[in-house]
C-alpha cells in the first residue's frame, strides 16, 4: 500500500480536472453570481451581530480622571540662569 500523498490524491485531481474541462464555464458563472450575492449580503449588514429587541440599554462610555494633589510642592530648580534678552535684542541699544 502506497501512502504517498500525490498518489492518494491523483483520483481526486483527475475528477476535478474532468469536471472543470467539461463544465468549467458553468462553474465560473455560478461562482461569480454567488460572489456577487455574498458581497451584497455583507454590505447590507449580513455580518453584523443581531441585537436583542427587549431591554435595550444605552451605554455611554466615559473616561474618569482620578486627580491626586501632591503632598508637598516640588523642590525649586537651582542653578539655571534665565537669559533676559528677548529675540536676541540687547536692552542697551536705544533707538529714537
Amino acid at each position: 500500500m502506497n501512502l504517498n500523498p500525490a498518489e492518494l490524491l491523483n483520483p481526486i485531481f483527475d475528477v476535478l480536472d474532468a469536471l472543470i474541462s467539461n463544465y468549467g464555464v458553468y462553474l465560473y458563472l455560478v461562482f461569480v453570481r454567488l460572489a456577487l450575492l455574498a458581497i451584497v449580503w455583507i454590505l447590507s449588514g449580513g455580518l453584523r451581530r443581531k441585537r436583542p429587541q427587549g431591554n435595550s440599554i444605552t451605554v455611554v462610555p466615559a473616561i474618569i480622571f482620578a486627580m491626586q494633589t501632591p503632598s508637598q510642592p516640588p523642590p525649586p530648580i537651582i542653578g539655571i540662569e534665565a537669559d533676559q534678552t528677548w529675540n536676541g535684542d540687547d536692552e542697551t541699544t536705544d533707538q529714537p
